[in-house]
């Protein structure tokens, strides 16, 4: 049966039955399950029977949330994971394991332009960067044999400059690889990029999903269209012992064994089980709380940043306002098209002045909090330059627009007149 957003936000992927007849999923901290009996462990070995033996892999807390999180983005499947990096990694990993390459913007979280740039070429698998990711000649002009997947943000943090999914998804499906989508910054309750086109969607459920800064998290979810056995992902196509009965002399792939589940079902088995980012089973529960409330929150918090990025637009010593909820900017008709409940709770801006008079501004607020951190119920600030993008290469991160001058927000639920009455005071005290 379909149902509403929010209705799916608090029942989804849950049945009480299952559990003891609980209101709430409960925590099970255990470590592993009794299998019952050897033929039914034996079964779970093989993946012929569903249920849980080991929390490493599966842990029935993680997978109500798991359930959820599918739903409320449309996909097929999903895995919870330990991180939001974590996601992002077993996510591009997985696609372009053995050589691939990833095409993908430098206007992201800045660990993952590092991740990219300086570390998974240590595994083999390399970044095309492109300046812009709306322009289809630059993206296909990177696309080659080896290229595995197209990666980008539906919303860019913190220039929260959106990403058109659609035709970029066309151009993707047209040379057979798939789109990854970080949909971290709107939330699932803002945007659906598996509707208009995206293959995987990554989170950090750590930020606006969780939305109380209180439990670290990440999400890997499959929308299931994509054919990973069309000849470009030989880790897919190729027989692994894990998915095979050696005993009886059946040899299978990830994509003969789980046909449109090869990627999900290869990001658990290979990824989670192996490299063990496990999200525990009190995490996924303080983030399942908060996910009950995510569409009451989005709703007041984009009130309220489209309120202050309003009025930063006007504010003494403030020389740019990012962020594309305005309206007015080049990307008005993306806002229209994808986002007509809001971009989300995230903006930056750009003072005049120098280091010092930031740094006095940061120091100078009362009300928001010196965070590295978004989506919180808290309101947040902070120096991309220097916390969250720190790692980012000059010419990239000034590329992005992410200079010593720029200052990041994350908008919570305090009362809005406050917490513009806070950056009127710090920002007048800083020169």
């Amino acid at each position: 049966m379909a149902r509403d957003f929010v209705t799916a936000a608090i029942h989804g992927g849950y049945d009480r039955s299952a559990h003891g007849e609980a209101a709430n999923p409960p925590i099970y901290a255990s470590a592993a399950f009794d299998m019952v009996s050897a033929a039914h462990g034996d079964a779970l070995g093989a993946g012929e029977a569903e249920g849980f033996s080991y929390s490493r892999v599966a842990n029935p807390t993680v997978d109500v949330f798991e359930r959820r999180l599918a739903e409320l983005e449309g996909g097929m499947s999903a895995v919870a994971v330990a991180s939001g990096m974590a996601a992002v990694s077993y996510a591009l990993l997985c696609a372009a394991e053995g050589g691939g390459r990833i095409i993908s913007p430098t206007n992201l979280y800045g660990a993952s332009v590092d991740a990219m740039e300086t570390f998974f070429p240590q595994f083999g698998v390399h970044a095309d960067f492109v300046r812009d990711i709306n322009d289809l000649d630059e993206v296909a002009s990177k696309i080659g044999p080896d290229t595995r997947a197209i990666y980008t943000e539906s919303v860019a943090n913190p220039s929260t400059e959106i990403t058109d999914i659609e035709p970029l998804a066309e151009l993707a499906h047209r040379n057979g690889i798939p789109l990854i989508v970080d949909n971290t910054v709107p939330t699932p309750y803002l945007f659906r990029p598996i509707e208009f086109g995206a293959d995987i969607v990554v989170h950090s459920t750590t930020k606006g999903i969780t939305g109380h800064g209180n439990a670290i998290g990440g999400v890997v979810i499959d929308g299931g269209n994509f054919d990973w056995a069309n000849g470009r992902f030989p880790q897919f196509t190729t027989p692994e012992l894990v998915v095979s009965d050696e005993r009886k002399g059946i040899a299978r792939s990830f994509a003969s064994r789980f046909g449109r589940e090869a990627f999900i079902r290869r990001v658990r088995i290979k990824y989670l089980r192996t490299f063990g980012a496990v999200p525990s089973p009190f995490n996924t529960y303080l983030s399942m709380v908060g996910l009950e409330t995510l569409a009451v929150r989005e709703r007041q918090e984009v009130e309220s940043a489209t309120r202050i990025a309003e009025h930063l637009t006007h504010a003494p010593h403030v020389l740019k306002v990012n962020y594309s909820g305005l309206g007015n900017t080049g990307q008005y008709d993306l806002v229209a098209k994808y986002f007509p409940k809001g971009i989300g709770t995230i903006l930056s801006f750009l003072v005049d002045g120098d280091e010092n008079n930031v740094r006095r501004i940061l120091d100078g607020t009362k009300v928001f909090s010196y965070v590295p951190n978004i989506g919180d119920a808290r309101s947040l600030i902070v120096d991309p330059a220097r916390i969250t993008h720190r790692e980012v290469p000059l010419d990239a991160r000034i590329a992005a627009g992410v200079s010593d001058n720029l200052i990041r927000l994350s908008i919570g639920l305090e009362n809005v007149d406050d917490l513009i009455a806070d950056l009127d005071q710090a920002i007048a005290n800083a020169y």
